[in-house]
Formats: structure tokens, sequence, C-alpha cells
């Protein structure tokens, strides 16, 4: 009775340590709140706001990123690679909650302000990314897969209207986001 005791407490051994080598091999990312006091840009060094704009992204290895504009996020992609991402976030344009970047709707428009004037906006469906087109009368629907083949050019003559590096004239983001606003009556 002693050796079939042992066994299965041998079996119950096996299997939680077995529970234990898969819960932490299946490492989950979650998306970190923006402080605004303390968090800047990892590639333009602007005060990234907890607004519409921000992204962010956390590396494999725990690191975490925010950027002040999903433009800012691509240089980072383009300079250090993609391999290493854990997982990356954008937020919805309508509620600012977070979305997995390769899950979200994509507006793009040379002509739509954003810190760092890439023209792109974020929504959690297409649904709502095509009620922002029907609304606004400017935009293009993408996917994330569309982005990895976009342009990513700044639109200059945005950044020239908000004074250097695309942000206002202090640099520290509050006029373009102000001005990043759509339509009085949109709510946004």
């Amino acid at each position: 009775m002693n050796k079939s005791l042992n066994r299965r407490w041998s079996m119950v051994m096996v299997l939680m340590f077995g529970m234990v080598l898969l819960t932490a091999c299946g490492t989950k990312y979650a998306a970190l709140p923006i402080n605004e006091d303390v968090d800047i840009c990892a590639i333009c060094k602007m005060q990234v706001k907890d607004d519409a704009y921000a992204t962010q992204l956390t590396t494999k290895d725990g690191q975490n990123y925010k950027f002040d504009d999903i433009g800012c996020m691509n240089q980072w992609k383009t300079e250090n690679g993609t391999d290493n991402i854990g997982m990356d976030y954008v937020r919805d344009y309508n509620d600012k909650e977070w979305i997995e970047y390769s899950k979200a709707t994509y507006v793009y428009d040379a002509s739509l302000r954003t810190p760092m004037a890439y023209g792109i906006l974020n929504f959690k469906d297409k649904p709502s990314a095509e009620a922002f087109i029907a609304e606004q009368g400017v935009g293009t629907i993408m996917t994330a897969e569309d982005l990895a083949s976009h342009d990513w050019k700044q639109n200059t003559e945005n950044m020239d209207m908000m004074g250097e590096h695309g942000h206002g004239e202090e640099g520290d983001g509050n006029e373009m986001h102000q001005e990043g606003e759509m339509k009085e009556e949109s709510g946004h």
C-alpha cells in the first residue's frame, strides 16, 4: 500500500510541476498606464500624453517602451526589429482603451493631426473606423498588415503649423493634442 501511495504522490507532484512550467512559459503582457509626469516617447523624447495617440510595447524580456504617436513606435520597430516584442498596444481613438496592435483598425490620412504628424488614428473595430471616416469625410481604412508596408511619412505642413518637432512651441505636446481633435461636435 505504501508503494501505491508513493506512486500517486509522485504523479501529483509531476503534474503540479508541469503546470508550474506551463504557467511560467505562458508570459502575459499587459498595457501599462501612462504617467504624464514621467513618461517620454522612446523615440522623439517628447512627453507621452494620456490620450488616444499613446502607444506602447513590451519586449519579451519585460522592458516597456511608450510612444506619443504610432509613427514613433513604428520607427522603434524599424530600428530594433520585432522579434523581441512580447506585445504592442495602441489606444482606441474614441474611448482610449488599450488594443493589441494586430487587432486594431487604423484610419490614415495625411491631413489628420497626430502628435508627430503621421496621420494615423487607431480604432478598436472596423465599424468605429468607418464611422469616423463618414463623419470627417477623410481617411482610408488600414490593418496592422497594411501598416507593415505603409510609407510612414510625416506631414511636414502639420508639423510646421504645430511648431518644432510637431509639438507646440514649448514642446510639451499640449497644443498638438488639443488641435489633434477633429470636429467640435464629434466629442473627441
